[in-house]
């Protein structure tokens, strides 16, 4: 397997990369301790991210750094009981890292297909042992009480999905990475203040709404209702912690979204584009909703896979999220399916199946998981975004007030900035 890098700028671009990764993703202070998650693979920008960390003081650096094919072995050979005191799938260090306001950085790159051959409820286990092995982390994560963020790097098996007539595939991702990040562009940074600005002023129309129901239609037979409880608030790019510091958690996005209550969610969606689940594709698809909770459901493909997602634990069969995405965004033209829903998402609208997110509904601060499900916020350890937006999409929202507003046509914003 190859991953070396050819071209004599990639350096260069690696390091304006590491610094808007940390700069304005995580929006790292000096002596903070930070977790970085990475494949393996990419060595050559961890090294530069890593003295870019070394160049701002953080010193107290955790390598967790990954491997599809160790992986795929392990599960195949492994049993329960062996990944659950697996420290490859027991992830408890982030605890650690946690107690200690670490930040922490996770970049992604699996290879889509790789996962074919194992029996899906290990690889299933082996997700839960990894969620479920960090409680720290995940609370404090789902109120932003810890800077972290999500971010891509480009590696052989998932740039062979993307592209695999290329023979150049592994660079040929990075490209697309970094021009869609804007690292292309002179000032990275400046560019990225621009688009939180964007973004910051979408949120405030949408709040201004005051919205009560959202009503999703298109082409692909998808009529869903989806309420929102009063005081739900739209986040979007930047998210600001509690002590004000401001991050990035996405690294590309272009979604303003917020979390639905979990009862009040009827009819049925599509997918429009596949899920990729811990190595596995799920195509296809379709959820219907009664009441908030997924009633039934079809995949051409994947569908043990996506009805391990919905009876993940006893709340993954509701929603958590749903956001906005322009049909238009820069991801969506450049035509391109990524099968990673870090990208994916960010093309299309998208609902989520299991958590909310606290900081989207007013009064959560400092609630119990039970005060909070009270409140219509849904809690789990699931959280799984698919996508559901199309170039048809239409979607009206019908306010506290009693009024209708078209929000969404053809896919795209009908109201803006």
């Amino acid at each position: 397997m190859c991953y070396s890098i050819i071209g004599d700028n990639m350096e260069d671009k690696f390091y304006k990369y590491a610094c808007l990764l940390l700069d304005k993703g995580l929006n790292i202070s000096k002596g903070q301790p930070l977790v970085i998650t990475a494949p393996i693979e990419s060595i050559e920008f961890i090294r530069v991210l890593s003295k870019c960390c070394l160049d701002r003081g953080v010193t107290d650096i955790y390598y967790d750094f990954f491997d599809d094919e160790l992986k795929h072995q392990q599960l195949l050979y492994l049993s329960n009981d062996e990944i659950s005191n697996s420290l490859f799938f027991n992830k408890k260090v982030y605890d650690l890292y946690a107690e200690k306001d670490g930040a922490f950085l996770m970049l992604v790159g699996e290879d889509p297909d790789i996962m074919s051959d194992v029996d899906s409820s290990k690889l299933d286990f082996s997700a839960r042992i990894s969620r479920t092995s960090r409680p720290l982390y995940k609370k404090r994560q789902a109120t932003n009480d810890v800077a972290w963020g999500i971010a891509s790097v480009s590696t052989y098996g998932w740039a062979k999905k993307v592209f695999s007539d290329s023979k150049d595939c592994v660079n040929k991702l990075w490209d697309l990475i970094f021009s869609i990040c804007l690292i292309n562009s002179e000032d990275p940074i400046k560019e990225w203040d621009k688009k939180l600005s964007l973004s910051s002023r979408r949120c405030d129309l949408l709040n201004g709404l005051n919205v009560k129901t959202l009503h999703y239609t298109n082409s692909l037979g998808t009529d869903l209702y989806v309420g929102l409880s009063r005081g739900t608030k739209w986040c979007g790019a930047g998210e600001v912690m509690p002590n004000g510091r401001m991050i990035v958690a996405n690294i590309p996005t272009e979604e303003i979204f917020t979390s639905p209550n979990r009862l009040e969610t009827n009819g049925i969606v599509y997918s429009s584009k596949p899920l990729v689940y811990n190595g596995f594709i799920i195509e296809d698809f379709w959820i219907k909703f009664e009441h908030g909770k997924v009633v039934d459901f079809d995949a051409a493909r994947g569908k043990d896979i996506l009805e391990s997602i919905i009876n993940g634990d006893d709340t993954s069969c509701y929603l958590g999220e749903c956001a906005l995405v322009p049909y238009d965004s820069p991801i969506s033209n450049s035509g391109v399916i990524f099968y990673t829903t870090l990208f994916d998402e960010n093309a299309s609208c998208h609902l989520a199946l299991g958590t909310g997110f606290p900081n989207t509904l007013d009064g959560t601060s400092g609630k119990s998981r039970d005060e909070l499900i009270s409140m219509g916020l849904n809690v789990s350890d699931v959280h799984v975004d698919f996508m559901i937006g199309t170039s048809d999409l239409r979607i009206e929202a019908v306010t506290y007030d009693g009024e209708s507003v078209l929000i969404f046509n053809d896919g795209n914003f009908c109201i803006d900035c």
